[in-house]
């Protein structure tokens, strides 16, 4: 029997409840979740806390019918029921948004709309249906283009798209995976506000997973916290702490304490980049005139709503895209992205997801540690001839100073977690003296620990002197590490302001192209 025909799907105007007991999916010798139970109260906007690796993920896959659980039931509005399949879930009226859009570009936001319905007909009379979608509009808290192809929406404008569709469906157990990842803060702030306001009101419940405590204390009435697949907290997250859900997440695991910034005198500009443009693989242009100071002993951080041309300049600054126009200078000279001017100019870099960007991954982390110094002695005699000892034993002093955990240097890179991925990367690039170092989102998906040591040193770079480009999505960690902030809009850089003149609200309008 499916799940729609134990249960009447939820009326328009009802927000459902849900309940999940002693759910427990095993896939192998690895238990993702382990007797978890949880409970969110009709009309509520729930928050689903926890580090990668959680559970979070493998808990509302089960809710929705992609696993079905090894034990443990589901409770929805006081009956349970068993979601074997995406669609049941949809019949009950429980619907997702994930993390990446699941429009079809060149369709319209109607078309998106009426071809998400199960009945929609063969033979569409589109008079009638604009006319039903106009009336559905007109009940809902915000609006789209109708008209408008989904290519040509902002990201904004495609997350409300995305919840519009399930309200559309008559989904009100509305699940969010990082519902604000693509969105600018003032974005974020409407998207989620007028959520709560619907939640409050009755009209739907709602189950958010999100990593930003910011959100959560603004938005949500209560939490769940798992950790290793196990449920260690829930509670008020309006009475909560921060501290408190940050414990329940990460347990007793030691957090580094962020370097002081330090005070600086004014110095001169070691990086500089003058007029840089760069095309896609069509020619179409991805980076336009980017014009960019950064001091010694300076953090420039660089804002932007994905796909404005951040992740185009990094690879540029990395020789992995050929600059169409402009010149980069170092301490007032010509730079090329090569190894031998990486080398002489001592620039150094985290590129964003390393494993793939700056790993062999089936290499052990020794010979990836040995990258800028296979060459050099001690671990190459006569420039070419590669010692195995030297190699190995500076691996080990690295990965004992960085503290990296692999079981040894022997083992390939690939078997670390990504927090240890990007601390044996940081080993490499900061092991010798810096005087520019590049990195772009280097905290993404990483665990607390891995947060807080990363952030330690590139804080530390800073205060040696090091001219710091830090490009990143969470603007978070911008605003806590910048001393400047750029905003990257349309593939240009729209504003720069010292950190103390510029806010949240400010740099999230730049964001948004304002």
């Amino acid at each position: 029997m499916s799940a729609a025909e134990q249960i009447v799907p939820v009326a328009t105007g009802r927000a459902p409840s849900l309940q999940t007991t002693g759910m427990t999916k095993i896939f192998g010798p690895l238990v993702a979740l382990d007797d978890v139970s949880i409970n969110v109260e009709a009309g509520s906007f729930h928050a689903l806390l926890g580090e990668n690796g959680a559970g979070k993920s493998t808990l509302v896959k089960c809710i929705m019918g992609f696993y079905n659980a090894d034990r443990g039931s589901t409770l929805f509005d006081g009956h349970e029921v068993s979601v074997k399949s995406p669609r049941d879930a949809r019949d009950l009226g429980i619907g997702m948004v994930y993390q990446h859009f699941t429009l079809v570009p060149c369709l319209t936001a109607a078309e998106n709309l009426v071809i998400s319905r199960a009945d929609a007909p063969a033979v569409l009379d589109w008079k009638r249906e604009k006319a039903q979608l106009t009336e559905f509009m007109d009940r809902m808290p915000f609006r789209v283009r109708l008209d408008a192809p989904v290519s040509t929406l902002s990201a904004g404008e495609k997350q409300k798209l995305e919840i519009l569709k399930l309200l559309y469906l008559e989904q009100r157990f509305l699940i969010l995976d990082e519902p604000t990842s693509v969105l600018t803060p003032g974005e974020a702030d409407e998207v989620l506000g007028l959520l709560g306001e619907m939640a409050r009101r009755g009209d739907v419940t709602v189950l958010m997973i999100s990593h930003k405590f910011r959100e959560v204390k603004a938005f949500c009435d209560s939490f769940t916290v798992l950790r290793r697949g196990r449920l260690t907290g829930s509670g008020d997250a309006q009475v909560a702490t921060v501290e408190e859900m940050s414990r329940m997440m990460i347990g007793d695991t030691e957090i580094r304490e962020r370097a002081e910034r330090a005070k600086l005198n004014d110095n001169q500009p070691v990086l500089d980049l003058a007029g840089l443009c760069a095309d896609d693989n069509e020619g179409r242009p991805l980076i336009d005139a980017v014009n960019l100071k950064v001091k010694a002993g300076e953090i420039v951080g660089i804002a932007g709503v994905s796909g404005n041309g951040q992740s185009a300049l990094v690879e540029a600054l990395a020789g992995q895209r050929p600059l169409k126009d402009g010149r980069i200078f170092i301490s007032g000279k010509p730079f090329e992205p090569k190894r031998s001017d990486f080398d002489r100019f001592k620039v150094f870099g985290l590129p964003e997801e390393p494993l793939q960007n700056a790993t062999v991954p089936r290499m052990s982390v020794a010979e990836n540690m040995a990258f800028r110094s296979f060459d050099k002695p001690p671990v190459a005699s006569f420039g070419w001839w590669m010692s195995p000892g030297p190699m190995r034993r500076k691996a080990e002093e690295l990965i004992a100073r960085y503290r990296v955990k692999t079981t040894s240097a022997e083992s390939p890179i690939e078997a670390l977690s990504g927090g240890n991925v990007q601390r044996a990367v940081l080993a490499r690039e900061l092991s010798g003296d810096v005087d520019v170092l590049i990195v772009a989102n280097p905290c993404f998906g990483l665990d607390f620990a891995s947060v807080a040591e990363i952030r330690s040193q590139i804080m530390e770079q800073r205060n040696r002197g090091a001219a710091v480009l830090l490009v990143s999505e969470d603007l978070d960690e911008i605003l806590e590490l910048s001393d400047r902030v750029a905003v990257m809009s349309g593939g240009s850089i729209s504003s720069i302001a010292p950190i103390e003149e510029t806010d949240r609200n400010t740099i999230g309008q730049h964001m948004a192209g304002h």
